[in-house]
């Protein structure tokens, strides 16, 4: 393991981190992740447009490669409040650091425990990525599965920097507590830290990825065994050959590096 020191004790915000290639990971579980997302939207409300939104992003191994290959894309990492392991290979690395993360949270599972946590607290989403079909699809989706959940509003991936600023406009006039950015990395996390003061008084930025095909059954999950096993790269490779695997190939002997050399000591 590399030499990075853990900040967990110092944490402001009461959230154990543990130090896995380079990044600050939170030791959460889904469940609290959900409350988590219920305490910061309630105390974004009582603040209202003073408070700046809470960026929440994923670990996998394509990101941990990324970031150290990316300068860009690193910095916008450590600018997260929040980052949660949403593959299984940080969860098998930390297990050999003092403080092993309590679960794998997957962001297609976590949709579902923070749908049913916003109903609970009425917080509203605004769902925000994808193709207009896709996006139409994910909300149809959506309501199906939670017909009380609060839906602020919607808009497709396909706008060009140049509308951030009517798109902010668009976000904050629906009263959304949270946003769900599906744009695919580096270019949601690059859209969350450059739109973050535009949209004051959101509680969270989160960025989902390919949700929104895994809601609407586009994008089929892999069995539960490969799952927890950490083989869910494999089988999305092998159902998207053409797409991912140059990218595992070249991504995940390099994220096994980082994991084995920019992770918490023992």
């Amino acid at each position: 393991m590399g030499h990075a020191a853990s900040s967990r004790a110092e944490a402001p915000d009461g959230i154990d981190r543990v130090r896995l290639g380079g990044l600050d990971v939170a030791r959460v579980s889904r469940e609290e992740l959900a409350r988590i997302m219920v305490r910061d939207c309630l105390a974004a409300r009582g603040e209202g447009h003073g408070s700046v939104p809470k960026l929440v992003f994923s670990c996998n191994g394509e990101g941990v490669a990324l970031a150290a290959r990316d300068e860009a894309f690193r910095r916008v990492m450590e600018e997260a409040d929040i980052i949660h392991a949403d593959g299984m290979s940080a969860v098998l690395a930390s297990r050999l650091t003092p403080a092993p993360l309590p679960d794998r949270i997957a962001t297609t599972d976590f949709f579902h425990d923070a749908a049913r946590a916003a109903v609970e607290a009425n917080l509203a989403f605004f769902i925000l990525g994808g193709t207009e079909e896709a996006n139409a699809a994910a909300c149809a989706t959506i309501r199906r599965l939670y017909p009380t959940l609060r839906i602020a509003g919607r808009t497709h991936g396909y706008h060009p920097p140049s509308d951030d600023v009517r798109i902010c406009a668009l976000i904050r006039e629906s009263g959304a507590d949270v946003v769900w950015v599906g744009l695919g990395k580096p270019r949601q996390e690059l859209w969350c830290a450059r739109n973050r003061e535009r949209l004051r008084g959101v509680g969270w930025l989160k960025t989902c990825g390919g949700l929104y095909a895994f809601l609407t059954g586009d994008a089929p999950r892999a069995p539960e065994w490969m799952r927890r096993a950490g083989l869910e790269w494999l089988y999305r490779t092998w159902t998207e050959p053409r797409r991912l695997g140059l990218r595992y190939l070249t991504t995940n002997p390099l994220a096994f590096y980082l994991f084995l050399t920019r992770s918490e000591r023992r």
